[in-house]
């Protein structure tokens, strides 16, 4: 990927959600809420503190996160649409 987060940002890649529930109703893709799980793709080195030390992130590329909503920001980077959010949205790492 030719993209870098800076400071404290995570670039994010959503996880596909099922498309059909446990009772075996199909969902069509325009009534699918967007999932708030995905997968770290890539870290900034962190942010700085007030004596302009480097703090490194807790999340590392690779990570499956938990995420809200309406955190980040949707981009497009080489094609692929991707989030990118602050360290502080994502609320935490599963397995």
């Amino acid at each position: 990927m030719g993209f870098r987060p800076l400071h404290d940002r995570v670039v994010i890649r959503r996880m596909e959600s099922e498309a059909k529930t446990a009772g075996g109703i199909i969902i069509p893709d325009t009534a699918k809420e967007k999932p708030m799980e995905g997968k770290v793709v890539s870290v900034g080195p962190g942010a700085r503190d007030d004596n302009g030390r480097i703090t490194p992130l807790d999340v590392k590329a690779g990570d499956v996160v938990l995420f809200g909503k309406w955190s980040g920001t949707e981009v497009k980077i080489d094609g692929e649409d991707l989030l990118i959010m602050k360290e502080s949205d994502i609320m935490g790492v599963t397995g």
